[in-house]
């Protein structure tokens, strides 16, 4: 059984994939592409994964708003996948706001350099700071 953080690893990795075939304009099935990766089904993998997606306008309009002279779609690939799932999280999901972004910036951490990693915190937080998460702590 995988943990969370092992969870949200493998989310990455669709998005993005996801992200890189879109620029391709190669049609995929995106439940394909998580089967790829996932041995056994997961429920938190496929939500996040269709939540991202479904949400997307507004997780980059998100993104956009609290990145400073910056826009998500100048971040790489897995930069992006990686701010939309902790956006996503962060306001749509129940999971408590910490973890959120505590996940997020570990991702970052072993992903990114520590320039993208202080931006991605930043942005996390400032999102955190300043927007509705419905009473989320």
């Amino acid at each position: 059984m995988k943990t969370r953080s092992e969870l949200r690893d493998i989310i990455v990795k669709v998005l993005y994939q996801v992200y890189i075939l879109n620029n391709t304009k190669v049609k995929y099935n995106v439940d394909t592409l998580i089967k790829e990766q996932l041995e056994v089904e997961n429920d938190f993998v496929n939500t996040s994964v269709h939540g991202v997606i479904e949400n997307q306008k507004n997780i980059i309009n998100l993104a956009n708003k609290y990145l400073k002279d910056w826009t998500i779609d100048r971040l790489s690939k897995v930069d992006k996948a990686i701010l939309s799932l902790g956006i996503y999280e962060l306001m749509y999901t129940r999971t408590p706001a910490i973890v959120c972004i505590n996940e997020t910036i570990e991702l970052a951490k072993k992903y990114s350099d520590l320039e993208v990693v202080k931006m991605i915190n930043a942005t996390m937080d400032a999102i955190y700071h300043n927007e509705d998460m419905h009473g989320k702590q």
